[in-house]
């Protein structure tokens, strides 16, 4: 079967550089004659109409309102409403993406109804209050996705799939830019969904909807993989040069003969585990697309696939200092690559072959390559990197041969509109906004000084041309777009959550280092002639390797939220964990879950006996009240509250330990497994955030939400711990697994099964998302919180 699939190399590309040969030379007799000059002219013309506007009463009063940047995104949408500017910018934004990601003509009456449909629901989401929305939380945050997820019955794909981002994120190297990869990850999954969606229409059966929906998902991160493992990993320096050529090799092999290689040997031990990793990740996504195939599809899919992988390693292996490449050389390339990298998305999902949109996306593909050189130019030339304006940067004083790129590039645009959407008014329209937009855009980044440099080299086919367009980017308005928004939006909260999980793994490490140091009980001095035991059991449960959340909650917060002073507030610390640890000392008795390990180590009645252990797990309980009743520096009332509520809550954790005990061997419903778990759990997590909020005289509606975030965090947790006991591993939980089905307690695994409990711990983990929104202070800490609790592996 597998010599069926295989390709002539040599014939797939041969075929696509002509085709991509004759392009280019249609496109250099156009920058020749500069034919482009006279029509684009025109087009311009009556385009800035459109968009040059003198100031009447009504927009000045519309300009006292400041217009936000694009990258105050929600500011932004809003003003744009304000202004009376949001349907024509979403029309336009729409009609782009039906343009360049689905290859449609915007002179269809179905295209255009399917872009009014979805411009509606856009503009009815950004104008609602978020209180009013139907998913309240951030635009792609794992918690919107989810949301997303239940309305399209796809949950489990969801959970796959943010795992899978997780995964990837954790294995992008030093050297390569993470919160690019993710960005780019999270595009193509998006675009193949998008074409997904357009297949199916949507009159299909809601079943099937989320059946193709799951495929689609799948399907994008299979395919979306190529971005940071193969394109991104290849140009950047992580991998030796004899390690790029034989990574190349296997691709090669791979995409000709329909069989991924094995490994092999040969790689430096500092990339082994990660080409090991990627080897294991891509094989599985190629597996996926290639038994997704249809018999009639399968020999396209290979062929595009190698065409696009054969057009970026044509232009990687080019040289900056080889000063001899041709036009050809450098163009061809850039059309085959920027193409075939739209066209494999309809090959990928199996669709019919459509003429209309091979044509399209075919000739549209430089159009934006080249506007994204353009944009990257000076990074490009920096990194090394050969692209036809690095190398006119470099050689243009050298080379009179050299086709200058900024004019190929308006003569792509004068091709499109007028030979590819044949001069239909509004093609003309996006087509323009977006290139006087990349233009404006790249002026604000760079500076008007280093701008006008580069205007003075590129834009020197035609001073009269030139002057139209440079009046344009002084003087246009309403040219911006919303996928530029979306991604400038995407790429700032990448960063800020990168940021931001990094700030809390540090916290959280430091943190816990320093409360170990709080957390020993001193011998009493006062009894040396007799052994006291009890001390030193109360130490050895202490000293076990403990994630200290619960105190960590308390620090951060009571610290970095309340203005509390740690000295102050170090007898809570210990407090909360002194209770803890008791309370698991209790839990680990023979007359309870008889337990023999814990925090990798063996339980405190295996090392001492039953009495010592019940003793120890009393001893501190009591030594909890006392470090409570020590907080001097708060006023009387504040620790009188707080020890009243420590005190309640202590009560209910027995009452909830009590009622895990009577319910062993009896099926339970999750409406009573909650209860169970807010008690043993959450009410845990409540009272890290409750005590020092009660020491801050934090108010009746904060203490409010900070219980109901405490009781969907603490449920989700317990949830990953009951999945943890059935998919985790004993050395990295350090403790044993299987262990509630081996004394027959009901959990959410057993209730609901596995996937069951899954999609319950992200309901779970949504609501308590969604409740930091009603907290009135910064919530980066409770957020990567529930993220770190989702995501644990111990």
């Amino acid at each position: 079967m597998i010599e069926s699939l295989i390709i002539n190399e040599d014939t797939c590309y041969g075929m696509a550089e002509e085709k991509a040969s004759d392009y280019f030379q249609s496109l250099y007799q156009q920058v020749m004659q500069k034919s482009y000059v006279t029509t684009l002219t025109r087009d311009i013309q009556s385009w800035k109409h459109n968009h040059i506007h003198h100031h009447s009463f009504v927009t000045f009063l519309s300009r006292r309102k400041r217009k936000p940047t694009s990258f105050e995104y929600h500011s932004y949408l809003q003003w744009l409403d304000y202004t009376g500017k949001l349907d024509n910018y979403l029309d336009r934004s729409i009609s782009y993406i039906f343009m360049r990601d689905l290859g449609k003509a915007l002179d269809s009456n179905d295209t255009q109804t399917r872009i009014q449909s979805v411009v509606a629901s856009l503009k009815n989401n950004f104008t609602q209050p978020k209180e009013n929305r139907e998913n309240k939380n951030e635009l792609f945050s794992m918690a919107w996705l989810y949301r997303w997820a239940q309305k399209e019955a796809i949950e489990l794909t969801i959970i796959w799939v943010m795992n899978k981002l997780k995964t990837v994120a954790n294995h992008i190297p030093k050297g390569m830019d993470a919160n690019h990869a993710q960005r780019k990850l999270i595009k193509i999954i998006a675009g193949v969904i998008l074409h997904e969606v357009e297949e199916m229409g949507d009159k299909i059966p809601a079943e099937e909807r989320a059946q193709r929906l799951d495929r689609a998902i799948r399907l994008g991160y299979a395919y979306g993989l190529t971005y940071p493992f193969i394109d991104d990993l290849l140009d950047s320096k992580v991998l030796s040069n004899k390690e790029k050529k034989q990574y190349s090799n296997l691709i090669r092999t791979t995409l000709t003969t329909g069989a991924v290689p094995k490994l092999g040997g040969g790689w430096e031990e500092k990339n082994q585990a990660l080409i090991t990793f990627i080897h294991s990740e891509l094989r599985e996504g190629f597996e996926y697309i290639k038994a997704q195939q249809r018999p009639e599809t399968i020999k396209s899919f290979f062929e595009q696939s190698y065409v696009f992988f054969q057009s970026q390693e044509v232009d990687r292996e080019k040289d900056l200092s080889n000063g001899n490449y041709t036009n050809e050389e450098l163009f061809i390339p850039v059309i085959l690559k920027s193409a075939s990298s739209r066209l494999i998305v309809r090959s990928v999902i199996t669709a019919d072959e459509d003429e209309g949109f091979d044509k399209r996306t075919f000739y549209y593909g430089i159009y934006n390559q080249l506007a994204d050189d353009f944009a990257d130019m000076f990074e490009d030339l920096e990194n090394g990197a050969v692209t036809p304006y690095t190398y006119y940067l470099k050689y243009h004083d050298q080379r009179a041969d050299l086709i200058n790129p900024f004019e190929l590039y308006w003569s792509v645009i004068s091709n499109l509109i007028h030979h590819v959407y044949q001069s239909d008014k509004k093609a003309r329209e996006v087509i323009l906004n977006r290139a006087i937009n990349g233009l404006k855009r790249f002026k604000e980044r760079v500076g008007s000084k280093k701008y006008n440099e580069v205007m003075e080299l590129f834009a020197s086919g035609n001073s009269k041309f030139n002057a139209l367009i440079q009046k344009m980017v002084s003087k246009a308005d309403n040219v911006d777009f919303f996928d530029k928004l979306l991604r400038d939006h995407m790429i700032t909260n990448l960063k800020i959550e990168r940021k931001e999980q990094e700030e809390f793994q540090e916290s959280i490490e430091r943190v816990r280092e320093q409360i170990n140091h709080l957390l020993p009980i001193a011998k009493d001095e006062n009894a040396p002639l007799l052994s006291e035991p009890i001390t030193e059991a109360a130490n050895y449960s202490l000293e076990g390797d403990g994630k200290r959340l619960r105190p960590i909650i308390s620090w951060i917060m009571g610290i970095n939220e309340y203005g509390l002073s740690q000295s102050a507030i170090v007898p809570l610390l210990r407090s909360l964990e002194f209770m803890h640890t008791a309370s698991l000392i209790f839990d680990d008795l023979p007359s309870q879950d008889n337990a023999s390990f814990r925090r990798g180590r063996s339980t405190l009645h295996m090392v001492y006996n039953n009495a010592i252990a019940e003793l120890t797990g009393l001893f501190l309980t009591q030594k909890a009240i006392e470090e409570q009743a020590s907080l001097d520096d708060f006023d009387s009332k504040s620790v009188l509250k707080l020890v009243h509520y420590s005190a309640q809550m202590t009560a209910e954790m027995c009452k909830g330990q009590a009622m895990d005990l009577g319910s062993r061997g009896k099926p339970l419903t999750v409406d009573q497994l909650n209860m169970l778990c807010f008690y043993k759990t959450g009410i845990a997590f409540e009272a890290a955030l409750i005590m020092p909020a009660i020491l801050a005289n934090a108010k009746d509606f904060e203490m409010r939400a900070l219980k109901k975030y405490a009781y969907h965090s603490g449920i989700a947790f317990q949830i990953k711990d009951d999945l943890l006991d059935v998919e985790g591993d004993l050395n990295t939980l350090g403790k044993p697994v299987g262990k509630d089905a081996d004394n027959n307690n009901s959990t959410f695994v057993s209730i609901l099964g596995v996937d069951g409990a899954k999609k319950a711990m992200w309901e779970h983990y949504c609501l308590a998302m969604e409740t930091l929104h009603e907290i009135p202070r910064n919530t980066a800490f409770l957020k990567h919180l529930l993220n770190y609790i989702v995501h644990r592996d111990h």
